[in-house]
């Protein structure tokens, strides 16, 4: 891989460790992939920040980075293991929110903006179309290549902070436009009624479409909610991160369906359902936020709690980015869902907090959420935003 004069003194270690350490990483990436040369990235978003995840282990490699490493674009995080405010009142021991602090630490001392959330592009962290950047969190990243046009491979924690440190990514895999082109057709039978079938509808076109770039048709309209929540599903269950849905998705105009053919029918959608759901009577965790609730789904969560109150028996979370939950707060949507008996979980979601061992069941309205509450031992419900609010009131899944 061709390098620059100044990316070659950063390789050399002439400007410090964290410069060297970077370069490193990127030249390895790039040589494995074959890239030709490094490219400028407008901003990165950076995984690998719950303490849940990165253990003692992790913490020393960023403390490390940090002594000397400062970012060169703009650089937002996603979750971290706890509501870095209110972590008490979400259950969070001492000994864990000491070392989650202590990871927010390193990342604040290398310049990076403490966003904490996996909607980055909600809060400021938004490309252009066509624009290269460096993310890292999968539902992000598929939102950003597919619903934005910006273009991105799916970095891994270490790699995203070496392309902060540098400012640069190595020019390969979906930076390359000849590799963004769909390889299967997914013609969309099945008629959506509610939010969580997009979550269903994820999973469905995921699984049929492992590792390929799919090309949608069928689908007339689609809001923002509903294309973040389809992101999430789509790439966790099988698909690359990044699709297009004619007429409704930029570049879709560029592509003609591919002769590779496959379709959703309503059938396939219930068969997700029945994938995903569990036999589950009792709900004791409800969590809405997975991705993080934009402003909009805390509007309409704020009006179903309205003179409601959730049981003792269940834990209810909204999961949202700290800016959210600031408008929350002036439109009194906070005050609202909290005299309900629901929690804002800001800065965290279901995927990184230490939650196994706490809840039985979830009920969400995130086929992600339901994917990763699997992996926490929880028996999971996929339903829409009113049949969790349900569960939440009584208690149970009726």
């Amino acid at each position: 891989m061709y390098l620059t004069k100044e990316e070659q003194r950063m390789l050399n270690g002439e400007e410090g460790y964290t410069a060297k350490k970077s370069m490193e990483i990127l030249a390895a990436l790039g040589n494995i992939y074959g890239a030709e040369k490094l490219i400028k990235v407008g901003s990165v978003q950076v995984a690998g920040v719950s303490y849940h995840n990165l253990g003692d282990a992790g913490l020393e490699f960023l403390n490390n980075l940090a002594k000397d490493g400062k970012v060169k674009v703009l650089t937002t995080l996603n979750p971290a293991g706890m509501d870095l405010e209110d972590w008490r009142k979400l259950g969070i021991s001492e000994e864990f929110a000491k070392k989650q602090n202590l990871v927010i630490d390193a990342f604040r001392k290398m310049g990076i903006i403490i966003s904490c959330t996996c909607t980055p592009y909600l809060i400021g962290n938004l490309p252009r179309y066509g624009e290269h950047i460096a993310w890292s969190e999968s539902s992000a990243v598929t939102f950003a290549n597919s619903v934005i046009g910006a273009k991105t491979n799916r970095e891994g924690g270490p790699s995203a902070l070496a392309a902060a440190f540098v400012g640069k990514t190595p020019y390969y895999g979906l930076h390359l436009e000849e590799n963004r082109g769909p390889d299967t057709h997914v013609d969309v039978k099945a008629k959506l009624k509610k939010f969580s079938d997009w979550g269903a509808l994820g999973y469905s076109i995921g699984k049929k479409a492992q590792n390929k770039i799919p090309y949608i048709t069928g689908i007339e309209a689609a809001d923002l909610d509903e294309l973040k929540s389809f992101c999430a599903s789509v790439v966790t269950y099988g698909s690359k991160p990044i699709f297009y849905m004619k007429g409704i998705t930029p570049g879709s105009e560029k592509h003609q369906p591919p002769k590779e053919k496959v379709t959703v029918e309503d059938r396939d959608i219930k068969e997700a359902y029945e994938s995903i759901n569990d036999d589950v009577e009792v709900i004791d965790f409800v969590c809405i936020g997975c991705p993080h609730s934009s402003i909009k789904e805390i509007a309409k969560i704020a009006k179903l709690l309205k003179d409601k109150r959730i049981s003792p028996n269940t834990e209810f979370w909204v999961a949202t980015s700290r800016p959210m939950k600031q408008l929350a707060d002036k439109r009194s949507y906070t005050a609202t869902i909290e005299k309900a008996g629901g929690k804002f979980a800001c800065d965290t979601c279901m995927a990184v907090a230490p939650l196994k061992g706490r809840f039985r069941s979830v009920a969400t309205t995130s086929a992600k959420g339901c994917y990763y509450s699997r992996h926490n031992d929880m028996k999971t419900k996929l339903a829409s935003l009113e049949e969790c609010i349900e569960a939440a009131v009584k208690g149970k899944w009726s």
